[in-house]
C-alpha cells in the first residue's frame, strides 16, 4: 500500500521587513468648472432653504420627545462627475458623512450628513473663503469640494434609503433595518434611545442589534411616516433598508429505499470520533434518525429561540446533516466497505417554525447559534454550515449586508471573543420556473448570489452537476439541463457583481440538476443527492439539491481536513479547499473562451469560482505534488502609514526542476486572512473602505535576484532613489488569473504554468499589506492591530516518476535537524 505523505507545515521562513507600498496613481477626479462667486452664493441660498424647511418640519413636532438637535443634509455631485465626500466630514466638530449612493438613472454621486448644530458654519465659511480668494485672484481654497458641489437640500427618507426605491414602505408598516451611527463606542446608550423613541412612537422594535464599527443595525416596524418621523427626531440614523426574509425551502421529494439499507450502513460505521464537528444553522435536525443519532446527540441540538423548539419542523435541516455527516450517502449504502466517520454534528435551529414569517435580524440570531454552539462544546473545532439565504431586497451588485457583514465580524472574532471560524454558506437557488423565460445558463449568470453570501471571511458554496440520468418513467419526456461537469442549473453567480467585490462562488460541490422537456422545469428525485428524512418513523430517506447540499459536502469535507490536522487554522482549512479546486473542461468551455483571454477568465471566476475542490489533493502530497504551508501574522500599520511586510524563503526542489528542463510544471499560490468589516454605505475610497486591511502576494521571478525582487514589491528597500525597482521582470504574464482578477475579497489564488527549469529559482514569496480602515479610522485606534495569514504553495508536474517532495524534506531536516513526519493515518 503506497505511503501517504502530509502536507508540509513550514516555520522559520519568515523574514520581516519595514514596507512601504507603491503609490498608486488611481484614476482622475472629474470635477466641474463653476463660477465662484455664483455658485457659492447658489449653494448658500440652498443651504437656507434646507434649515428653513427643517424649521418648518421641527414646529409640527412642538410635543414630541427628540433625540436630535442637528439637521440632516444631502449633497448631490453633478452628473458623470465626481463628489469629494471626504471632504464633508470634520470628526471634531461632529459633521458626519452616514451614506453615500450613487443614483443609477443619472450617474450622480449623493451622500447624506448629519450636521450638529451651529455647525453649518463649517460649510458657510469654506463657501465664503472659496469666493473670497478667487475674487483675490490666489489660488482658490476649498475648490474641490465647492465645485464638486452641485446641489444640497435637506435630507428625508429618499436620502437614507438603501436598495430597491421601489422597496420603500408606503402607509403599511413593514419591517426594515435601522442602521445607526455610533460615536465613542456608546452601544448601550444609543440604543436605549432608540428603545425609547420607538416606544413613544409605537413603532415595534426587535430587541436584537448586529454592531460594527461606528454602526449598529437595528429592526423596526414602520410605514413611510414614521420613517420620515423617526428621521426628524433621531439624530443617529445613517441608513434604512428593507430587512432580510429567507429563503422558502422545496417541497420534499421522494426516495423508494427500503429500511434494510440503513440496517446494513449502521453494521458497517466505524465510529472514531475526534473533537471536530459540522455544526447546521438550519431548521432544526431531528436527532432521533438512527443514521444521525450516533453523532448528534441531544445537548448538540439547540434553538435561538426556546419556543421554536429544537426538532425540525421542515425536513432541511435534517436532509443537509445527512449530506455533512456521510457526504454520498448513496455511494454509502451502495458500497460493502467498511464508512469510517470522524467528526460530530451539532444543530442550532436559527428559522421559526411554518407560519411564523416574521422577518428577523439575520445577522444577529446567526451570531448568536455559533455562540450556543461554542458554549456547549467549547473543545470542538467545528465547520458552521448555514444553507440559508434571502433572495429578497438584495442589492445585486455584492455589496456587503447587515448579515453578510455579521457573518464576517463572527469568522474574524471582530465579535469580542478575537476567535476564528470556519463558515459555509450558499450562494443560493436559481429556481426551475426562472428557466422558462431565461435559458440556461443565462438564468445562473442573471442571478446573483444571495445574502449572506456576500460575505468576505465566509466560502460561499455553489453548485456543478454530477447526474444525467433519469429513470422515473413518469419522467420518459425529460432530459437533464446541464451536463455532467457544467454549472448546476441550480447555481447563482456572481456575473452581476462589480469586479471590485470578492470572487463567489468560491468552490462549487454537487448540487444536482433540473429536468425539462424543452417547455417546463423541474426538480428530479434521480437528479438530486440522496439524504436523510427528518420524519424517519416515516421515511428514512428523502433528496436534497442545489446550492444546500453542495454547502454541507463542503463543509463534511472541511471537517476531515480539520480531522486530519488538528489544531489547523480555519483560514488554513479555507485555503486548502479553494487550493485543490479546479475547474473541469466543460467548465472551461461554457464560460472561459479562448478568443477573450481577460474577460473569459474573470467569467469563469464569476461563475465556477475557482472550481471543484479535491479532498485527496487538499489532504496530502504526493511525490510529483506537494504543498507547503505557512501560517504567520503580520502587523500592517502603525498609525498613519504602512508597517511591515513579509517575505519567505521556500525550500524548493531547484535542481530536480532544473533537470526537468522543458517538462511542463505547476506553481500554485493561495493566501488566506480574515478580514473585520467595515459596513456601510459610505463608499468604497479613503477611510471608509469595508475591510480593516487586505493582503497581497508576489513571487520572485526568474530574472530576478532577492534584492531585486524586494525593491520591484517594497519601496522602502529602494534607498535613495525610489525609482529604482531593480533589474528584471515581475513575471505576471505568466499567472493564469493575474492580479486585476485575483486581487480581491480576503482570499487569493492563482497559477502558473511553465517549463520547470524557469520555476527552479521561485523560491521566494512576499506577503504585503494594501490599505484599510485600521490605519484610514485612526480616531478607532485600530492600526497596531495584527492579522493571521495562511500561504499554501504548491509544486507540481504531470510527471508521475519524479521526486519533489523528498528534497524538500530534506533541505527542512537540513535546515532544522528535525525529522519531519510524512505518513498519514
Amino acid at each position: 500500500m503506497a505511503v501517504k505523505k502530509k502536507n508540509i507545515f513550514l516555520s522559520g521562513t519568515v523574514e520581516p521587513l519595514p514596507f512601504t507600498s507603491q503609490s498608486s496613481r488611481g484614476s482622475k477626479l472629474t470635477i466641474p468648472s463653476r463660477d465662484p462667486a455664483r455658485h457659492a452664493n447658489y449653494l448658500k441660498q440652498r443651504f437656507a432653504e434646507a434649515y428653513a424647511q427643517n424649521k418648518n418640519l421641527m414646529s409640527q413636532q412642538v410635543a414630541a420627545i427628540r433625540y436630535k438637535e442637528g439637521v440632516y443634509l444631502e449633497f448631490s455631485g453633478q452628473e458623470n462627475h465626481d463628489l469629494i465626500v471626504k471632504s464633508l466630514e470634520n470628526i471634531s466638530s461632529g459633521i458626519r458623512l452616514l451614506n453615500v449612493r450613487t443614483d443609477t438613472e443619472d450617474n450622480t454621486i449623493k451622500a447624506t450628513v448629519y450636521v450638529p448644530e451651529g455647525k453649518e458654519t463649517y460649510f458657510i465659511n469654506r463657501f465664503e473663503k472659496y469666493i473670497s480668494t478667487a475674487a483675490e485672484g490666489d489660488k482658490i481654497k476649498h475648490k474641490d469640494l465647492v465645485n464638486s458641489i452641485e446641489n444640497v437640500k435637506l435630507a428625508l427618507l429618499d436620502s437614507f434609503w438603501i436598495g430597491n426605491k421601489d422597496d420603500i414602505p408606503r402607509e403599511t408598516p413593514i419591517w426594515c433595518e435601522i442602521w445607526l451611527r455610533v460615536d465613542d463606542n456608546q452601544y448601550d446608550q444609543i440604543e436605549a434611545l432608540f428603545h425609547e423613541l420607538c416606544a413613544d412612537m409605537e413603532i415595534p422594535c426587535n430587541d436584537k442589534a448586529i454592531r460594527f464599527p461606528e454602526r449598529m443595525v437595528k429592526l423596526i416596524r414602520a410605514n413611510a411616516a414614521q420613517l420620515g418621523e423617526l428621521i426628524q427626531r433621531f439624530e443617529y440614523v445613517a441608513e434604512m433598508r428593507r430587512a432580510a426574509e429567507v429563503t422558502s425551502f422545496f417541497d420534499e421529494l421522494a426516495a423508494q429505499e427500503q429500511k434494510e439499507w440503513v440496517d446494513n450502513l449502521l453494521s458497517r460505521i466505524e465510529y472514531n470520533f475526534t473533537d471536530t464537528s459540522v455544526c447546521v444553522l438550519d431548521t432544526g435536525v431531528n436527532s432521533g434518525h438512527p443514521l444521525l443519532s450516533n453523532a448528534l446527540d441531544d445537548e448538540s441540538t439547540q434553538s435561538v429561540e426556546i419556543t421554536w423548539g429544537e426538532n425540525d419542523h421542515n425536513g432541511h435541516g435534517t436532509e443537509i446533516a445527512g449530506v455533512a455527516l456521510f457526504n454520498d450517502l448513496k455511494e454509502c449504502l451502495l458500497s460493502t466497505q467498511q464508512c469510517r466517520i470522524t467528526h460530530h454534528l451539532e444543530s442550532v435551529k436559527i428559522l421559526p417554525p411554518t407560519g411564523e414569517n416574521e422577518p428577523k435580524l439575520y445577522g444577529a440570531i446567526t451570531q448568536n447559534a455559533v455562540y450556543m454552539a461554542e458554549t456547549s462544546r467549547p473543545q470542538y473545532e467545528r465547520a458552521i454550515c448555514m444553507a440559508v439565504t434571502s433572495d429578497k431586497y438584495n442589492t445585486n451588485d455584492g455589496s456587503p449586508t447587515s448579515w453578510s457583514g455579521a457573518v464576517d465580524s463572527l469568522v474574524s472574532g471582530a465579535t469580542g471573543d478575537n476567535g476564528k471560524r470556519l463558515f459555509f454558506v450558499s450562494a443560493g437557488n436559481v429556481y426551475p420556473h426562472e428557466l422558462t423565460t431565461v435559458k440556461y445558463p443565462d438564468a445562473n449568470i442573471n442571478h446573483s448570489v444571495e445574502s449572506p453570501g456576500q460575505a468576505w471571511n465566509a466560502i460561499t458554496v455553489g453548485a456543478y452537476s454530477t447526474s444525467i440520468q433519469i429513470s422515473d418513467p413518469s419522467m420518459r419526456a425529460y432530459q437533464a439541463v446541464a451536463d455532467c461537469g457544467e454549472l448546476s442549473p441550480y447555481s447563482s453567480t456572481s456575473m452581476s457583481w462589480d469586479k471590485k467585490w470578492p470572487i463567489k462562488p468560491e468552490i462549487l460541490c454537487d448540487g444536482g440538476n433540473i429536468a425539462t422537456d424543452g417547455t417546463n422545469y423541474t426538480e428530479c428525485a434521480d437528479l438530486s443527492l440522496l439524504t436523510t428524512h427528518y420524519k424517519p418513523l416515516t421515511r428514512l430517506f428523502s433528496t436534497t439539491f442545489g446550492t444546500s447540499s453542495a454547502t454541507a459536502q463542503a463543509a463534511w469535507m472541511a471537517a476531515q481536513i480539520m480531522a486530519e490536522y488538528p489544531g489547523i487554522w480555519p483560514e488554513t482549512v479555507r485555503a486548502l479547499l479553494i487550493h485543490s479546486a479546479r475547474w473541469t473542461d466543460k467548465m472551461r468551455a461554457q464560460f472561459c473562451t479562448p478568443d477573450n483571454k481577460t474577460i473569459g477568465r474573470r467569467n469563469l471566476l464569476r461563475t465556477c469560482g475557482y472550481g471543484i475542490p479535491n479532498l485527496q489533493r487538499a489532504i496530502e502530497c504526493l511525490n510529483n505534488s506537494v504543498n507547503l504551508i505557512i501560517e504567520a501574522e503580520l502587523q500592517p500599520f502603525v498609525r498613519g502609514s504602512m508597517n511591515e511586510m513579509h517575505i519567505h524563503k521556500i525550500p524548493w526542489p531547484r535542481e530536480v526542476l532544473q533537470e526537468l528542463g522543458a517538462i511542463p510544471a505547476e506553481m500554485r499560490v493561495t493566501l488566506s486572512y480574515f478580514i473585520e468589516p467595515g459596513p456601510g454605505e459610505v463608499g468604497w475610497k479613503d477611510k471608509y473602505r469595508y475591510p480593516s486591511c487586505g493582503l497581497r502576494f508576489e513571487v520572485i521571478n526568474k530574472d530576478e535576484t532577492r534584492d531585486d525582487f524586494i525593491k520591484r514589491v517594497n519601496v522602502k528597500m529602494r534607498g535613495d532613489d525610489i525609482k529604482d525597482k531593480g533589474e528584471g521582470t515581475s513575471g505576471s504574464k505568466y499567472w493564469f488569473l493575474g492580479a486585476d482578477n485575483r486581487d480581491v475579497g480576503s482570499i487569493h489564488s492563482d497559477f502558473r504554468e511553465q517549463n520547470s527549469v524557469d520555476l527552479c529559482e521561485a523560491n521566494y514569496i512576499a506577503v504585503h499589506p494594501v490599505i484599510g480602515w485600521w490605519r484610514e479610522r485612526a480616531h478607532l485606534k485600530c492600526y497596531n492591530k495584527k492579522v493571521r495569514y495562511s500561504l499554501i504553495v504548491s509544486i507540481s508536474t504531470p510527471e508521475t516518476k519524479v521526486d519533489l517532495y523528498t528534497p524538500i524534506i530534506t533541505q527542512i531536516e537540513t535546515t532544522t535537524q528535525t525529522p519531519v513526519e510524512i505518513e498519514i493515518g
